[in-house]
């Protein structure tokens, strides 16, 4: 067989392994398109809104000069007026048409990223199925939220910068002033060179776009004092603790605030604090693990964003449906290659956005009514979650932190008896060595 006749073959394996992934994302985002125009009515909660309402609404004051002041609603960085007002660079289509469209091309964009890695050599589109699979179980959200946008950027930086440091720092940079989170694709970066040209583009970008986003439109960083009032959200992992209280008698309510659904009432603020602890160790346990790690390589660098990002979305005091777009997009780019460790905690997210869906938006009714099959739903994705965040941590950790070796006992310090029976001890020390 010629050299020739090895690239035709591989080319024609490779073209065979895309085909099903391709043709199966034509499919569910045709489907994901008709429900977001609203030419498919899906049951429950109709996600639109938040587009055609809020985002517009935010579009117009934008284009008036300044963020939306005294609007506790909006809760972004300043860079997130790019994404708001991104629908104007299809003047010909409405706002939300526009929107809905742009998702799809950056959609488009993840998917032509991780195909083109999945050639490399020990890659595979594992990783590609990871995000036809997860983003279409979420359902009609995905297109209904700026928050693909922001997944674009951190997988764009993970795979366009993992060996470009300073293209690597500058996309975390832009994507941190889009939604913070992105940040945390720079928690892995290679010691030396590679993080400090990393860590320095992303502080250069950030305070760039900061300075030039703030001289153009005054309330940049309104945004940080937002939401210090706000309760703790019904679908995240403390709420549970109050869908059972409201069985036995806690006299708190469920009310519509800061853009989402919260509890309010007694001991709330207690269980936001105890989110907020959770958070802090979550932090101190990535500090541990990166002081210790032997080394960091650019597969490590996937595999410890998507740890940091599943560990702040797990402990956070809101777990919002597109939320789980982030853990999709970092647990599909993990998978592209073969040997990854994180293959079942990517499993457990792609079942936890299956589940999702069903909690929001199909059964969110029962979820704010916290009956047994809204609690139920909540159980399970939240279990799922824990569940992948654990597992991740461990993997990380046992992939990149060497085991202490263990002290040298006095005995090995003694002279070594067996020396003498010569050419024996040597054929038992080869022997050792050869198991």
């Amino acid at each position: 067989m010629t050299v020739g006749d090895v690239e035709d073959t591989t080319r024609s394996h490779y073209g065979a392994g895309t085909l099903g992934p391709v043709a199966v994302w034509l499919l569910t985002r045709t489907v994901l398109m008709l429900c977001v125009l609203r030419i498919i009515i899906t049951p429950g909660s109709d996600v639109t809104p938040d587009v055609s309402v809020t985002y517009q609404g935010w579009y117009d004051v934008l284009t008036a000069g300044t963020f939306p002041q005294a609007d506790v609603t909006w809760q972004y960085p300043p860079a997130a007026a790019f994404a708001i007002l991104s629908p104007a660079l299809l003047p010909f289509l409405g706002y939300a048409t526009a929107f809905f469209t742009l998702c799809l091309l950056c959609d488009a964009l993840v998917l032509g990223l991780l195909l083109r890695t999945a050639r490399r050599p020990g890659r595979s589109t594992r990783g590609v199925w990871v995000w036809v699979i997860g983003v279409a179980v979420l359902g009609p959200t995905v297109y209904a939220r700026y928050d693909l946008m922001v997944t674009a950027v951190a997988v764009c930086a993970l795979l366009v910068g993992a060996r470009r440091p300073q293209l690597l720092g500058a996309l975390a940079g832009f994507g941190a002033l889009l939604k913070v989170w992105p940040v945390l694709v720079l928690i892995g970066t290679p010691r030396g060179r590679a993080t400090r040209l990393s860590w320095s583009a992303a502080v250069a970008t950030a305070l760039a776009l900061l300075a030039m986003v703030s001289a153009v439109l005054p309330g940049a960083l309104d945004f940080l004092t937002a939401q210090r009032d706000r309760g703790t959200e019904v679908e995240s992992l403390g709420a549970l603790v109050f869908h059972v209280a409201r069985h036995l008698g806690w006299d708190g309510v469920v009310m519509f605030s800061y853009g989402s659904v919260e509890f309010r009432g007694p001991y709330v603020p207690l269980v936001s604090a105890l989110a907020l602890v959770l958070s802090v160790t979550a932090f101190g346990w990535l500090l541990v693990w990166r002081l210790k790690a032997a080394a960091l390589t650019a597969n490590t660098l996937c595999d410890a964003a998507f740890v940091a990002v599943l560990l702040f979305t797990v402990t956070s005091r809101v777990i919002s449906p597109q939320y789980m777009i982030w853990l999709v997009g970092l647990a599909a780019v993990c998978l592209l290659l073969r040997s990854s460790p994180m293959t079942l905690p990517a499993v457990l997210v792609v079942a936890a956005s299956a589940v999702t869906v069903l909690e929001f938006p199909l059964f969110f009714s029962h979820v704010t009514a916290s009956d047994w099959l809204g609690v139920t739903l909540l159980v399970v994705r939240n279990g799922l979650l824990v569940a992948a965040a654990l597992t991740a941590c461990a993997r990380l950790w046992r992939a990149t932190v060497p085991v202490t070796p263990p002290r040298p006992s006095e005995d090995a310090h003694a002279p070594d008896d067996a020396a003498e029976s010569g050419d024996g001890a040597k054929e038992d020390r080869y022997r050792l060595l050869g198991s």
